[in-house]
């Protein structure tokens, strides 16, 4: 993971859930400085004696879900890389995005069904709401699969590691506000089609009407046959 990461001397690093500061050490070797967050108030005072007198590391006691990421590096992108609680992982990973002007790359490890949903492309059961919204703002690759046994305890799921890079785009709030708006709506219901769902978001059928005859994207698809670039065509014209 670390190797994944390869933080740069001039880079900063944010590391979410640092544990016992084994991944914290690898890379602070060679980032310029790294941040790791860490909530479990037992594992804090470990890391804090770990790395005392460590300049290029600082200990941040908190929740992820309340982290300000812009703080890391003002002007500048940063790197994020963790290996957070299963459970929490999607409200994290989309926590991330809503960041993503200020980092560059993320090195996330995720349960492997989760993982497996968020590079799933159009046309398969695992293609969703995390799918689109992924593909919309990074690119992302599954770098590897990580087995129970490296784990103790050893749980009963298996890993993946996923290596995401955040592509740069001009969107502004309000239409990143209507685009997650689309596909949640469009995938309210996966078994009803696009029209349906859009219509018991509140769109008017003269509306969609307007909308499917400019874009060509027929209402009567599902929104799991849609690219995202069709999903970015139909909000906008929404």
């Amino acid at each position: 993971i670390a190797a994944l990461v390869a933080p740069a001397g001039d880079e900063t690093v944010v590391e979410i859930g640092a544990g016992l500061g084994v991944l914290t050490a690898e890379l602070a070797k060679k980032a310029g400085k790294v941040i790791a967050l860490e909530i479990d108030q037992r594992l804090i005072g470990v890391l804090r004696e770990r790395f005392a007198g460590c300049d290029r590391v600082e200990i941040v006691a908190g929740d992820v879900l309340a982290y300000d990421f812009s703080s890391a590096c003002p002007g500048g992108r940063i790197k994020v890389v963790g290996n957070f609680p299963y459970y929490i992982s999607t409200p994290i990973l989309f926590r991330l995005l809503e960041y993503r002007r200020t980092i560059g790359s993320m090195v996330l490890m995720f349960q492997k069904e989760l993982a497996d949903r968020i590079i799933a492309p159009p046309g398969t059961k695992d293609y969703g709401i995390p799918s689109v919204i992924v593909a919309r703002y990074t690119r992302v690759i599954r770098s590897m699969t990580v087995p129970s046994t490296c784990f103790y305890p050893e749980p009963d799921v298996v890993s993946s590691v996923l290596n995401f890079v955040v592509c740069e785009d001009e969107t502004t709030p309000e239409e990143e506000v209507l685009f997650a708006m689309t596909v949640r709506s469009a995938f309210s219901h996966r078994r009803k089609t696009l029209w349906n769902n859009l219509r018991a978001a509140g769109f008017t059928s003269d509306t969609l009407e307007q909308v499917m005859k400019k874009t060509g994207i027929k209402g009567s698809r599902r929104a799991e046959t849609l690219s995202v670039d069709e999903f970015r065509l139909l909000a906008t014209s929404l």
